[in-house]
């Protein structure tokens, strides 16, 4: 497994909330516990809301959002793609720059845990494999508006390939990966999806209305269930 789908993997794991130990994850991956606390640096260095420390665990905070800047989804699309571009420049002093902005960013993010999970930072996927998402996001965008379904085309981090109707429900943004949560007709269930790996999209003409168990509402409520169970 590549490490960007491994960081991938254990913000899965963190999302629930619960207090994960190091050795719990690597057993999970199959790697060596050095390896998680590298990657637990890594998640939290380029601002993926993690804490913890070595021997004791780590666990993902509150949601961070920017609502005094009052971003909307496809505004903070938009600084996201150029701060990549920015990042990724020749230009040290334009590197630098970006980092700058990046960190006074941060500075003025407040929690709000009545809206959907943001991330943000530079350190976790290289930009070429979030741009490779991007000629999706439109479409989801608007299928998320309109509650209309989407029939996708995705490899999963195993390399198999499957083809899906989902019902999207939210976009999420990890660091420069983006991800649907979705509700997947194929496996009757909550299947939350990288917008990196989707290899085709098509909008169906399809529309669906909130049903019980299967909301956006619901689905937060499986985390939750799962963190009661488990913890």
């Amino acid at each position: 497994m590549r490490r960007t789908d491994r960081l991938f993997e254990l913000i899965q794991i963190l999302r629930d909330g619960r207090l994960h130990r190091a050795q719990e994850m690597a057993a999970a991956l199959g790697v060596s516990q050095r390896t998680i606390y590298r990657d637990m640096e890594t998640l939290m260095a380029s601002g993926v809301p993690v804490e913890g420390e070595r021997g004791v665990g780590y666990m993902m905070t509150a949601p961070i959002t920017l609502p005094p800047l009052n971003l909307t989804l496809p505004e903070l699309e938009a600084l996201h793609l150029g701060m990549a571009v920015v990042s990724e420049a020749a230009d040290p002093e334009l590197q630098s720059a970006a980092r700058s902005l990046s960190a006074k960013i941060d500075a003025v993010l407040p929690e709000d845990r009545g809206a959907p999970p943001t991330g943000w930072g530079f350190a976790v996927y290289p930009f070429a494999d979030a741009a490779q998402g991007f000629v999706h996001m439109p479409p989801i965008r608007a299928a998320l508006r309109a509650q209309q379904k989407l029939r996708l085309s995705y490899t999963d981090l195993s390399d198999a390939k499957s083809s899906r109707v989902i019902r999207p429900l939210q976009l999420e943004y990890w660091g420069r990966v983006w991800t649907v949560t979705t509700w997947c007709e194929l496996r009757n269930d909550f299947r939350v999806f990288r917008v990196d790996r989707i290899d085709s999209l098509d909008v169906l003409p399809e529309l669906f209305v909130d049903e019980p168990g299967k909301t956006l509402a619901d689905y937060v409520a499986t985390l939750g269930d799962q963190a009661n169970t488990t913890g």
